[in-house]
């Protein structure tokens, strides 16, 4: 069919300028009678070139190359994929748990006698600090330089450990606080499409840029046509490591894009729609990838935007081949003349370049076409990104949700509730809020941040409202916080920055801000009346997640929109209006102002993208990333290989997960006696399941730093403190809005602890069966862990004494997670739930589990219930790779990885 040629035997080399370069290439597999190279997927080409330069006889081989060479869409494709990227990306909330697990890798290699200075990363490594600023200051002109202040004073002990790791670790960079958020800063600098390595002959190796990163965003990169995905920390460790990443070789969704946006849609309003569509064609675990004429009106920035929510449409990543925008995109962001030309040169060679207008379909497994001539200007919301709502239906599909049953889409207010007025005195001005208010419209996040006509979008409908007349209510709190500097420069450029401040839309930070739930307290007026009326609130912001208990622990109600369309609903105050007819707002002179008032044309904003947008902005930007911020440069710490651990430390600890290890590994036995630590339904997200956002006072989390002295006003996030087990054990579960149907109608982290019928916080619960010796188990619908690549929501449950997890369905990244770290996940057959078998959680489990066990085998479970009835039934052992089985053997990937360093 193909031919499969020696490693060597597949070099091939070009000349540029006086410099050879040598590349691997893909055309050496075929031969005369099948051209099959030209009918893949460009995203299988980049994975099959991977497996072809890197194929050393053991991890990567033959049989690799040739089960992916023979991909096809007409068959169920064999074999899996071990992938080992060129690069590794992290941000700080996931990333400084990753740097710690690295320390304590270290850590425990001394113990057992060996070098430590073996835990290095193989590749290069990039963290971006850029989780951790939060709005405390919002609608002043100081907002930026006061939350930075207060980050430094909040991470010192972060940003110090940090700052070690990067002394110490070969290959780790980090960009500094207030610089950009990871995706952003990835697609403007960090990210080179082509990967240039000198070797020793002289000659430069080429080959894609590919990357797996600790956020499920990194998928913004996509749309460079770079590849790669997010990642928990642990299966980016292994990376780091120099560990291939192993999955099956995936099927590949080709979307096809037809005609071009219409004036009043976005980038943000086809992201959304496509979130929508491919969440209904369950792409989770596939390759999306995009290809179509319609590509030729998309910007790279409007790519990005779709590219960026990927996890949201559950595909592992959402690919856009590189092609003519992607090198203008190059010279637009300032990359160097002479490593563009070699890019393209290089891509075009090795068959992985695209040409919309003129290149023959992929073969795809499924080819879902997208008219973009029909999109138009969308929400999503008031819970899940793929819940899409026509900006023309968003006041009527509001006010279903209010009265519709307590679910998804729906809040149950009562008759009295839907109609309720509070009056709020604030600042000296009267208000009367209903169900809707705006109490925080954000723009926000690297979804929108990253696409100036997005942005530039927001600015010029800050300037029409503004020079109207119109005022944004003093109860929303509103904030501006862009993902890089670029942003700030031309907003100011264009003059459109103080009309966005003039509205309260100040720079806060660069952050992910609001986007991660760092969207700070609102007013003390504000705050009271919510709560002492249960008021339905709403948040509207530019973001790509807004589940629940996300966005503000009293935001029950968020919509993702554009960034024009947050200042919209900002001005308005409400999400209950029809803004495309009714009033939006009254200007100067009681002149009512309206939508059409207010939007801007395409041609307005492009020709400020054409004239504020350039290259030099760029390069003086980027031209001092590393070394730019002087509070940063001012950290000192040693440079020892060891860490050196703080016992009162609450932001960093040595984690147990290494605790009783054994230098030889200790076969894996059957599971016994189970107890139910938890039950949920459907969309069981990693917010609900990892902490996330503010610490409660009242919380297991909150009462652990208060008996350590750490008074409330310094307990930061969750997500700061994610590089101490402690704490993050505790916020594990403890969501404020999650659901466990062992305490029916209760929201919230809390559990029945089986032996003595007691309602308790689910980590007291948990510390209980363990003080019993009994494991535990949890039970699940559909999506379990869809979301963030949070590899808390596994660690936490691993620490808490979860041994398995038996779901309908689960995403991608939280199945992987719980593997890596030991934790092992079933599913249900299909037709058949946790109801339907008639399993309460009051059982006791029985998990006949054993190392025969091998890829997608059934697995018997017999429950006991207190009467002694048993109930046996089978489900799908869901290891979906051969390294699944022995990272379960090992008890995770972390211990296997200390067992192969000490063997040498």
């Amino acid at each position: 069919m193909f031919l499969i040629t020696s490693k060597q035997s597949s070099e091939a080399f070009f000349e540029m300028k006086n410099q050879r370069y040598q590349y691997y290439s893909l055309a050496s597999l075929e031969t005369e009678q099948n051209r099959f190279v030209s009918t893949l997927p460009f995203s299988i080409r980049v994975l099959l070139e991977s497996l072809l330069r890197q194929e050393n006889g053991v991890g990567i081989t033959q049989e690799h190359i040739e089960n992916l060479a023979q991909w096809s869409s007409e068959h169920e494709n064999k074999g899996e994929v071990p992938f080992k990227p060129a690069r590794v990306i992290l941000q700080d909330f996931t990333g400084v748990p990753a740097v710690v697990d690295l320390a304590s890798l270290r850590k425990t290699i001394a113990d057992f006698g060996g070098d430590p200075t073996t835990i290095n990363p193989e590749v290069p490594v990039d963290l971006v600090v850029d989780h951790s600023v939060q709005v405390d200051v919002a609608g002043v002109k100081q907002a930026l330089q006061l939350n930075m202040k207060m980050e430094f004073q909040r991470n010192q002990e972060r940003y110090r450990f940090l700052s070690w790791a990067q002394k110490v670790f070969d290959n780790y960079r980090v960009v500094p606080p207030a610089t950009g958020i990871v995706h952003q800063v990835n697609i403007e600098y960090l990210a080179t499409v082509v990967t240039q390595k000198k070797q020793e002959d002289g000659t430069t190796l080429l080959y894609p840029d590919t990357l797996v990163g600790t956020d499920s965003h990194t998928t913004m990169v996509n749309g460079l046509g770079v590849l790669g995905w997010g990642v928990g920390g642990i299966e980016a460790e292994a990376s780091m490591l120099g560990e291939p990443s192993y999955f099956p070789v995936p099927e590949v969704v080709g979307v096809r894009f037809i005609n071009e946006l219409s004036q009043g849609a976005t980038a943000t309003d086809l992201a959304l729609k496509v979130t929508q569509v491919l969440r209904e064609q369950k792409v989770v675990g596939k390759f999306v990838e995009f290809f179509g004429i319609g590509l030729v009106s998309l910007s790279l920035a409007d790519r990005a935007t779709v590219a960026n929510m990927a996890p949201e449409y559950g595909a592992t990543c959402g690919f856009f081949p590189v092609d003519d925008e992607t090198i203008r995109y190059l010279r637009l962001t300032g990359r160097e003349e002479a490593a563009i030309a070699i890019t393209e040169r290089y891509l075009k060679e090795n068959q992985l370049f695209y040409d919309p207008l003129t290149d023959l379909e992929p073969n795809y497994t499924k080819v879902i076409e997208i008219d973009l001539s029909k999109i138009e200007a969308n929400l999503a919301g008031p819970k899940r990104p793929q819940d899409l709502v026509p900006l023309s239906e968003m006041k009527s599909t509001f006010e279903q949700a209010i009265s519709a049953p307590e679910g998804l889409q729906g809040f149950g207010l009562s008759k009295e509730q839907q109609t309720q007025s509070v009056a709020l005195d604030l600042e000296g001005v009267h208000h009367e809020l209903k169900p809707g208010a705006v109490a925080i419209a954000a723009i926000t996040s690297c979804t929108n941040t990253s696409n100036p006509f997005v942005m530039l979008s927001a600015g010029l409908v800050a300037k029409k409202a503004a020079q109207l007349g119109l005022n944004v209510p003093n109860y929303v709190k509103t904030s501006l916080a862009p993902g890089s500097k670029v942003v700030t420069a031309y907003l100011e450029k264009a003059g459109l920055l103080p009309y966005l401040e003039q509205l309260g839309f100040h720079l806060v930070g660069y952050g992910c801000t609001t986007c991660i739930g760092n969207s700070g307290a609102l007013k003390p007026e504000v705050e009271s009346v919510i709560k002492e009326n249960d008021l339905l609130t709403a948040g509207v912001l530019s973001g790509n997640r807004n589940f629940e208990g996300r966005i503000h622990p009293l935001v029950k109600a968020n919509y993702l929109a554009s960034p024009p369309l947050v200042v919209l609903y900002a001005l308005a105050g409400t999400v209950d209006i029809d803004v495309l007819n009714e009033t939006i707002g009254i200007g100067e002179g009681g002149i009512p102002v309206y939508f059409n008032d207010l939007w801007p044309t395409r041609d307005e904003i492009q020709a400020l993208i054409d004239e504020c947008v350039t290259p030099e902005l760029y390069k003086q930007e980027y031209a001092r990333v590393f070394s730019d911020n002087e509070e940063w440069n001012s950290i000192e710490t040693d440079a020892e290989p060891l860490y050196g651990w703080e016992e009162t430390s609450t932001y960093i600890a040595n984690p147990p997960y290494f605790s009783g290890m054994t230098k030889e590994r200790v076969a894996r036995k059957p599971l016994k006696q189970l107890a139910v630590l938890a039950k949920f339904g459907d969309s069981v997200t990693t917010d609900h399941i990892s902490p996330a956002g503010s610490i409660q006072k009242n919380s297991p989390a909150g009462h652990y730093l208060i008996e350590r002295g750490v008074p409330v006003r310094e307990f930061n996030s969750y997500g700061a403190r994610r590089g101490h087990h402690e704490v993050m054990m505790r916020g594990t579960l403890a969501n404020i809005r999650i659901r466990n149907q062992l305490v029916p109608g209760v929201e919230g982290g809390y559990t029945i602890f089986t032996p003595t019928q007691e309602k308790m916080a689910i980590y007291d619960a948990a510390m209980n069966y363990q003080k019993q010796g009994t494991k535990t188990v949890i039970l699940a619908g559909d999506d379990y862990g869809m979301g963030s690549s949070r590899d808390w929501a596994a660690k936490g449950v691993q620490l808490l004494g979860v041994e398995a997890v038996i779901a309908k369905s689960y995403e991608r990244i939280h199945r992987s997670n719980l593997v890596m770290m030991g934790v092992l996940p079933l599913q249900f057959k299909s037709g058949e739930d946790a109801n339907s078998l008639g399993l309460t959680g009051t059982e006791l489990f029985d998990i006949a589990i054993d190392e025969t066990k091998g890829i997608l085998d059934t697995v018997t479970v017999t429950a006991t219930k207190p009467d002694g009835e048993r109930i046996e039934f089978e489900t799908i052992l869901r290891f979906d790779s051969a390294v699944d089985i022995t990272y379960y053997q090992h008890g995770g990937i972390l211990p296997m990885v200390i067992r192969k360093k000490l063997q040498g």
